[in-house]
């Protein structure tokens, strides 16, 4: 990506940059009256990326999940409004997908919509969620139940933050990667497991995944932007990655999470007579190698059949979930939440064991 990716929009055309130094838009923003919001571990680590911050323009928020909240998003906006921010200004969120979150939903509804621009410094939201315009914050411990659609003004990616993550938020943006290259049939999904240890070991060899995935994601985001169709098929393995994160309390990764999520809802795909167990076999031979380590006989089950019947895409007593025919062949279904479903939720844990 020599170029900028642009990206389409209602609200207009934004750009996806790589940069070698991301404190130096960062400081032209900041001249131009920008608020910045950043994650306040990315501020300790990379205290030389907002030195030149004035105090009373820089808000941090620690990136925790209890924090993705109303509650949260009103205190920023309170924050921000009371330093005199105009409507001609706007915030710049740098950090992972809390900070986008409560930042983006923000900038959403003060003033009735305010720009925003993004720094992501995760793999995820580099690879992910930096484009799309989805804003979500927590209700309860229900997930990304409240939300909008507001795309960022402007996205700039230095993947020198990538040297900072620990491995597992490495798997954990590999884990969304992959359901991207497994929605689109692309040959790097192959190509990334092969590459599994080496971009764990050399973070700069992640740039064409990132790439591929934004790519990927741009073409079905600009056809289908407020989720009514196409799009919906991006929730591969998140209904079931949803309710496993929620369920253990966060301890296993999005990503992670979502690579179970596939993998579980290949196999049920394959319980149905939908996907080839040939097929289901060698997918989950790629999936494996980017599975969490976690003591799979402590899942609650009944807690996890709980969580995946509070999920917000459900539509009826039934569970609307993406499963699979095979790379490139996803389909939207719906199962019913009965014994048969927990039956084969609980082989599927077992097995992973």
């Amino acid at each position: 990506m020599s170029s900028p990716l642009m990206v389409r929009s209602s609200k207009g055309q934004y750009e996806v940059t790589f940069v070698e130094h991301a404190s130096e838009r960062i400081a032209g923003l900041v001249a131009e009256g920008a608020q910045v919001v950043c994650d306040a571990n990315v501020a300790r680590i990379h205290a030389d990326l907002i030195a030149g911050v004035p105090e009373d323009q820089l808000v941090l928020l620690e990136a925790l999940e209890p924090n993705k909240t109303m509650d949260k998003a009103q205190w920023l906006m309170q924050t921000v409004s009371g330093r005199q921010l105009r409507r001609n200004q706007q915030l710049v969120a740098i950090g992972g997908g809390i900070v986008q979150d409560v930042t983006a939903f923000s900038a959403s509804i003060l003033y009735r919509g305010i720009d925003w621009t993004f720094v992501p410094t995760t793999l995820l939201a580099q690879a992910d969620s930096c484009i799309g315009g989805k804003t979500s914050i927590n209700l309860g411990d229900r997930k990304n139940l409240i939300g909008s659609f507001h795309p960022p003004a402007e996205v700039v990616v230095d993947l020198g933050f990538l040297e900072s993550l620990s491995d597992d938020d490495i798997r954990s943006g590999i884990g969304e990667m992959m359901h991207y290259f497994l929605y689109a049939d692309s040959p790097l999904a192959q190509a990334l497991i092969d590459d599994h240890a080496a971009v764990l070991s050399d973070r700069k060899k992640l740039r064409p995944y990132i790439e591929e995935s934004l790519t990927i994601k741009r073409v079905v985001i600009e056809e289908d932007e407020f989720d009514r169709g196409e799009r919906n098929k991006f929730n591969y393995g998140h209904t079931f990655g949803h309710a496993l994160e929620a369920v253990t309390r966060f301890a296993v990764n999005h990503g992670q999470a979502v690579t179970v999520g596939m993998d579980l809802a290949n196999r049920l795909s394959t319980e149905h007579g939908m996907l080839d167990e040939t097929e289901a076999g060698r997918l989950h031979q790629l999936l494996a190698v980017n599975l969490p380590k976690y003591d799979w006989a402590s899942l609650d089950l009944d807690e996890y059949l709980s969580a995946l019947g509070s999920d917000k895409k459900n539509v009826s007593a039934n569970l609307t979930c993406i499963l699979s025919r095979g790379p490139g062949k996803l389909f939207k279904h719906s199962l019913p939440l009965d014994a048969s479903l927990r039956r084969s939720i609980s082989e599927y844990f077992a097995s992973i064991s």
